[in-house]
């Protein structure tokens, strides 16, 4: 499995921790995982296979606190692992194997039950839904950028002397409209030429493809067509181009319940409330999927690792998948407090995406 990191930078000294220290950070972080408290030295030595007394422990989560990895929510409290130590542990103590046989087929009966009508809508909020349930968080889905959608068929239809509808039909099945304004005295005939025109150099291409190829026939375009004809082409595109930028992806959310459910303090809740509001504006999204496209495997963010999941203190685990031709077209993942179970939830949400890219490519090819 292809596990990247978030790049964090550690002292040079945490490199140097003796066994004693490690396994000491190890029951610590173990211990939060499991159940969110503090670990104190007392219940430390008793859990501890190596004989050290509790001062020992403390001289050691002393040296520990001062390397950042661990903190003290309160005076005389046990300890908890910072985000530092969360970063630490994961990239250096978690052993993330293959999911099981089980878990897999699991996986692909609820994520393919979609795939035989071929509902990609489908298959990817089952997705969502499904790693909600696994993690106990929120399960969420974004996908992939309207631009990226190949064309099958462009077809200009007047509505009112001035005013023409744009149907665009992608190979994926889906089909939008835009109103676009018409030239003073364009014929019908304008309008059938710029639709022909269109459907025999561009069928098979993204928008962002298609504006460059009529870029690159505009000589020859004014061969061709007529000079309104030309005009509705290079509109027609600019317009679908815009809605592309405007609406670049959609959220599919579920198990928001989980994530709240877990959290108390009413502070906390309304960060994640605030999480919510700012995933699902553009730019949220956007960050999200870019996070996504910036490697080429599963992605791990703790808590200010980020800075649109800072303010929640939240984790995420996020992959991209992609479509038939390889392109990444979307992402997938789970959003959760920062004590995910990582071991469990990073194979899973790699094994999704790879089931997700494999369902997406049945679909296209009409297998």
């Amino acid at each position: 499995m292809n596990k990247e990191m978030s790049g964090a930078h550690f002292p040079e000294s945490i490199g140097t921790l003796d066994s004693r220290s490690r396994e000491i950070f190890r029951a610590i972080v173990e211990s939060y995982l499991e159940s969110g408290e503090p670990m104190g030295s007392r219940n430390l030595s008793r859990q501890l296979e190596m004989s050290l007394s509790a001062a020992s422990i403390r001289n050691v989560m002393s040296d520990l606190e001062h390397l950042g990895l661990i903190y003290a929510p309160h005076i005389s409290a046990g300890r908890l692992p910072t985000e530092m130590g969360l970063r630490y542990f994961v990239d250096g103590f978690v052993e993330f194997g293959r999911i099981s046989n089980q878990e897999r087929a699991e996986i692909d009966v609820q994520v393919q039950a979609h795939a035989s009508n071929q509902s990609v809508d489908g298959v990817l909020a089952e997705a969502s839904q499904m790693l909600s349930g696994v993690a106990q968080g929120a399960g969420l889905v974004i996908t992939g950028k309207r631009g990226d959608v190949r064309l099958k068929h462009i077809e200009f239809v007047r509505l009112e002397p001035l005013r023409a509808l744009v149907v665009i039909v992608g190979e994926d099945g889906n089909v939008e409209n835009r109103i676009i304004d018409l030239p003073p005295g364009i014929a019908a005939s304008a309008l059938t030429e710029a639709s022909n025109y269109l459907n025999a150099h561009l069928a098979g291409m993204t928008i962002a493809e298609a504006r460059a190829e009529i870029d690159r026939l505009h000589s020859h375009a004014r061969v061709e067509l007529d000079e309104l004809a030309k005009s509705l082409v290079d509109q027609g595109l600019a317009t679908w181009a815009g809605a592309a930028e405007d609406h670049p992806a959609q959220l599919i959310i579920r198990g928001r319940a989980n994530l709240l459910n877990t959290t108390k303090d009413e502070e906390d809740l309304d960060r994640l409330r605030l999480l919510f509001e700012e995933l699902e504006s553009k730019k949220g999204l956007m960050q999200l999927l870019d996070l996504a496209e910036e490697g080429q495997g599963v992605r791990i963010f703790i808590g200010s690792e980020n800075k649109l999941f800072s303010l929640s203190g939240s984790s995420v685990v996020v992959a991209p998948y992609r479509d038939s031709d390889q392109r990444i077209v979307g992402a997938l993942g789970v959003i959760g407090p920062t004590r995910l179970n990582y071991a469990r939830i990073v194979p899973m949400v790699d094994y999704t995406a790879q089931v997700v890219s494999r369902m997406l490519g049945f679909s296209s090819s009409g297998a």
